[in-house]
């Protein structure tokens, strides 16, 4: 089962794209709005490449895009490159301001959308909107690929975040599903011993411990007449900062410099039987499959069963503050196509096939959130779809400011995490932040 990732960019790689960029658009080596075409208007053959971001996409989809674009575009050829999560940031500011060397079309992290949409890497697909999906397209995606009201990257695949516990522990100490995110707090503290964790958590943790910003109609950043400003001092983030302090405070054992921790393996049994780590965690859809009892497959492996004991775990959405569900942060990546391709109409078709029905549902057949919720039903109809699909109906992405790959890049938000889960004072913390983080925001 594939596992999305959000990764970084530095402060530096921010600035060189913003400057790389706006001399290649103002340059003689910018490409040309069209493509040569034959005299049927169709464009003339030619090689085209396609970045696609870590193991994410399966092999079978990928020979499905290379055999079907060929097809359908006789004569040209579709490369595909796979560029590893944690230098993807680095290859596209090289990249992409070169009009030689440039993907044709690439993937990107959602959270890195912004940064790129905002300096003219990428190249309007507002015409395509509608004729892609519209406004089927997951809406909280499709506005971190927006700049100046128009449409640069939008939607590959979503993954989503939920709560993985054992019901077998919550059963014995008489505790249910909670319904507000009160009673999970109070579930988890209570859960809570020496040698187990109610709720596991990192310190440094915050792209699951936003959720509790996001449950108090808290905001990380606001725009007003084009400049950003961070927020963490706002009341309602504060009190959802507080809120998340106190849980880490009562019921996780991980500690607070702790962050991308494992935590599928805390709800599975210890050697010889012994108890799990942790009564309950917040993970990614695909978690499931790292957890149960161990099994061989058909090759002779040991692996985990899935969680097919439904006596010993189940799963809920976080709940949200007065019921229903709590946004939480939503994984994913975003695709666009280069401003600098050579074959921009060959880039657009094949955007065409990725956003197809059969291309959409392949998505979610192989557990990746497909773009257009019209085929979100490819991803089963079981209580993990299920819940998958709901708690990524409520998702809620980091700011779409152009300088937040910068914030990102420079672990502010691991820092400031950590501080809060040290004990720190909140809004103290969160001033100081501000401080930090504003200026970033807007590139400065």
């Amino acid at each position: 089962m594939k596992r999305n990732r959000l990764v970084v960019a530095s402060v530096a790689s921010t600035i060189t794209l913003a400057m790389a960029l706006t001399a290649c658009s103002s340059g003689s080596d910018a490409p040309a709005d069209d493509e040569s075409t034959s005299a049927d208007g169709t464009p003339e053959p030619a090689d085209i490449t396609l970045w696609l971001a870590g193991p994410d996409t399966p092999d079978a989809l990928r020979d499905y895009l290379t055999s079907t674009f060929e097809e359908e575009n006789p004569g040209s050829t579709l490369t595909i490159e796979q560029q590893e999560w944690p230098d993807l940031v680095t290859s596209l500011t090289t990249a992409l301001p070169d009009a030689e060397n440039t993907p044709d079309v690439t993937e990107i992290g959602n959270t890195q959308s912004p940064t790129f949409t905002t300096v003219g890497a990428f190249r309007d697909l507002t015409p395509l909107y509608e004729e892609l999906g519209g406004d089927a397209l997951l809406p909280s995606f499709v506005e971190v690929g927006m700049a100046e009201g128009k449409n640069y990257s939008l939607p590959y695949y979503f993954g989503s975040r939920y709560m993985f516990y054992r019901k077998d522990i919550w059963t014995a100490a008489g505790l249910e599903a909670p319904t507000t995110l009160s009673e999970f707090s109070d579930a988890v503290k209570e859960l809570h011993t020496d040698s187990q964790s109610g709720f596991a958590i990192g310190g440094q943790d915050w792209r699951n411990g936003i959720s509790w910003v996001f449950a108090n109609d808290g905001e990380l950043a606001v725009e007003e007449d084009g400049k950003w400003t961070s927020t963490l001092s706002d009341a309602n983030t504060i009190k959802g900062l507080e809120q998340w302090q106190d849980v880490f405070e009562g019921a996780s054992n991980v500690p607070a410099s702790a962050m991308d921790v494992a935590y599928w393996d805390f709800l599975n049994d210890g050697t010889d039987g012994e108890a799990p780590e942790a009564a309950t965690i917040m993970a990614p859809n695909w978690a499931r499959w790292s957890i149960g009892d161990l099994t061989t497959n058909d090759d002779g492996e040991e692996v985990r069963d899935g969680m097919v004991d439904d006596s010993k775990y189940d799963i809920f959405g976080l709940p949200g503050v007065d019921g229903g569900l709590a946004p939480v942060f939503a994984g994913g990546s975003n695709i666009g196509i280069s401003a600098q391709s050579q074959h921009p109409e060959l880039a657009e078709n094949l955007l065409r096939i990725i956003f197809s029905e059969e291309y959409q549902t392949m998505l979610g057949e192989n557990g990746l959130g497909p773009a257009n919720s019209d085929y979100v039903s490819s991803l089963g109809d079981d209580k993990f779809a299920q819940t998958m699909i709901d708690t990524a109906a409520v998702s809620q992405l980091t700011p779409a400011a152009p300088g937040w790959a910068a914030v990102e890049g420079a672990s502010l938000y691991e820092q400031l995490f950590q501080a809060i889960a040290e004990g720190g004072d909140v809004t103290e913390i969160a001033a100081e932040y501000d401080e930090k983080i504003t200026p970033m925001l807007n590139n400065g």
